[in-house]
């Protein structure tokens, strides 16, 4: 019997919990789940849930199970690159292709596995397959990330998400000529109801979002924007300017265009992450080199 902790985020709140569990340890099936509810394996803040328990932003959910389904994460020697460390917090550059923590299908090769070698302590908060992360940003997306070595530091990087006091800025390359300038995507995002592998706009049941963009160049077909967030919803700069019928370059999944370049991906970089130290309160702003296949992109846009 091995028990585990979930702290559930914004993306998983208002759902139930057998659904919550299912969606964020895709290797437990809702049917394992629920009869680990009927055995009174499963509480949130402490106490023993139902199957129909709604969970909120914040809550901990902590289950047991009875076999080894979830395997142990192991340290794994994978290069770094490193915008910012001291003993409280790193800040990675995230490569294009890499994962940020273990799920189905990626148990190794993360950058959870990654930092578990380069790092001896990691905070707890998130669990065992998320040791250290706070947020997270998608497979192809490329760019700054934080993680934590200690639960205060998670506690605080955590809080400062939810307050929306941290800095994220993204530049990616959209489809079309924006015509404005600049402007604001303000649209709530949720789970698209006929694909839960996606994130739509959901007037009715989304959570907030709001992504403030500035176009950078122009290539015609194409735009070079900036994008800063003023949430962090999954997938909320693709679902975002999908919706405004600007999806990103190589976006399989939010666009409808073929891409005649060859990506893996979308063209999405996290920049710039800028946020308090969670000890000596000081202001810490981290930037991440545009990466060599982007700028690359941006020569053959700007020959064209």
């Amino acid at each position: 019997m091995q028990e585990y902790t979930f702290r559930v985020d914004s993306d998983s709140a208002m759902l139930r919990i057998d659904k919550c569990l299912s969606e964020n340890y895709g290797e437990l099936s809702r049917a394992y789940i629920q009869r680990l509810i009927k055995d009174s394996l499963v509480s949130i803040n402490g106490k023993k849930c139902k199957a129909s328990s709604i969970v909120k932003e914040g809550d901990e959910v902590r289950f047991s199970v009875y076999d080894a389904v979830i395997p142990k994460i192991v340290p794994e020697d994978i290069e770094l690159d490193i915008l910012y460390e001291d003993t409280d917090v790193i800040v990675v550059n995230k490569p294009k292709g890499m994962v940020v923590h273990p799920a189905p299908g990626h148990y190794s090769g993360t950058l959870v596995n990654a930092l578990m070698f380069h790092c001896r302590d990691l905070s707890g908060i998130n669990g065992v397959l998320r040791p250290g992360i706070v947020h997270r940003i998608d497979r192809d997306t490329t760019g700054a990330i934080i993680a934590c070595k200690n639960d205060r530091a998670h506690e605080s990087i955590a809080k400062q998400l939810k307050e929306h006091s941290i800095d994220r800025e993204y530049i990616a390359i959209v489809h079309g000529n924006i015509k404005e300038d600049r402007g604001t995507v303000s649209a709530p995002i949720g789970r698209d109801r006929k694909d839960r592998k996606r994130m739509a706009v959901d007037p009715a049941g989304g959570r907030e979002a709001v992504t403030h963009y500035e176009v950078i160049e122009r290539f015609g077909d194409y735009t070079y924007i900036r994008c800063i967030l003023e949430t962090g919803r999954t997938h909320q700069i693709r679902v975002h300017m999908a919706s405004i019928s600007h999806p990103l370059l190589g976006d399989a999944l939010y666009s409808g265009h073929r891409s005649p370049y060859n990506l893996q991906g979308q063209t999405l970089h996290a920049r710039i992450l800028g946020f308090e130290h969670p000890v000596t309160g000081e202001r810490i702003i981290t930037e991440a080199p545009v990466p060599e296949y982007f700028s690359h992109l941006l020569d053959i846009l700007g020959k064209g």
